[in-house]
């Protein structure tokens, strides 16, 4: 792809993946739609924390599937051969996912477990307290043919003070001096930037289809990577430029447009069959 600086754009996934060319990116770190949110969310006498209920993380069974099949499929064309593959999830969603990625016969590596020992309560008190999330990790090729891809073993010992890094990670939920726009689900940067430096080399492009306020961005920037970030909605994709002058980590070039002619055609609506999505392109 050659990207010469990063790139943020404003738009579906869905639509714009299919304009990026084939085995261009290093590696994809996504934090998609968890399909979690309620039309009214869920409220609890002893907290203001309201359960999600953002429309854009709201589907139906069926067209859940189709959404996540499709653009799996389409990162796993746009990561280079043996480039990592890491999504997160709940139990929401994280097992289809990685039926998904099997299907696709995808090289699955390890599933990362991350703990919030600062997680909100069960406000429904009908069910443990859900304190995790999880990375499936992916190589981009075939059981047989996956090999060579990046895992920098001593930058992971030397964060785990010389000692094997385990795929158990206990991080806050990010705080509230670091949330940008009020996005519900933001990740902490800490958290991404081990990701980073775990999985990828200085000059790699990254991709990231969900970006929201950009924290993949920002994290790749500060060690040196370049980023492909795509976000669909207006007030995260607005955020993400005030973030980047304020990191002053250098600025990506904002677009509403792919500069690329398409290389696919647009997917503006996920299939919902299995066979029509998993099949070969």
């Amino acid at each position: 792809m050659g990207l010469k600086t990063s790139l943020s754009l404003k738009g579906d996934s869905l639509a714009l993946l299919p304009r990026i060319p084939t085995a261009s990116v290093d590696v994809c770190i996504a934090d998609p739609p968890y399909n979690m949110s309620k039309k009214k969310g869920l409220a609890w006498a002893f907290s203001s924390h309201v359960t999600m209920q953002e429309n854009w993380d709201r589907f139906s069974d069926d067209d859940f599937f189709g959404f996540t099949a499709t653009w799996i499929k389409e990162v796993t064309r746009i990561v280079k051969p043996n480039g990592n593959i890491l999504l997160f999830g709940t139990y929401h969603n994280i097992y289809l996912m990685g039926f998904i990625l099997q299907q696709l016969d995808r090289k699955i590596l390890n599933s990362i477990i991350w703990t919030k020992p600062n997680a909100q309560p069960n406000i429904t008190c009908r069910m443990l307290t859900e304190s995790t999330e999880q990375i499936v990790w992916a190589a981009n090729h075939t059981n047989k043919k996956a090999t060579n891809w990046t895992f920098q073993y001593h930058a992971g010992k030397e964060m785990n003070g010389g000692k094997q890094l385990r795929n158990h990670w206990a991080y806050p939920v990010t705080a509230r001096s670091e949330r940008v726009a009020g996005h519900p689900t933001q990740k902490p940067l800490a958290l991404i930037e081990r990701l980073i430096l775990l999985f990828s080399h200085p000059g790699d492009v990254v991709l990231d289809p969900f970006a929201g306020v950009g924290t993949t961005g920002i994290a790749g920037h500060k060690h040196k990577r370049k980023c492909l970030l795509i976000e669909k909605e207006t007030k995260y994709f607005n955020a993400q430029k005030s973030r980047f002058k304020k990191a002053k980590l250098g600025m990506p070039e904002f677009s509403i447009k792919y500069p690329l002619a398409p290389t696919r055609k647009p997917l503006l609506k996920a299939s919902k069959s299995t066979r029509s999505v998993l099949q070969p392109a």
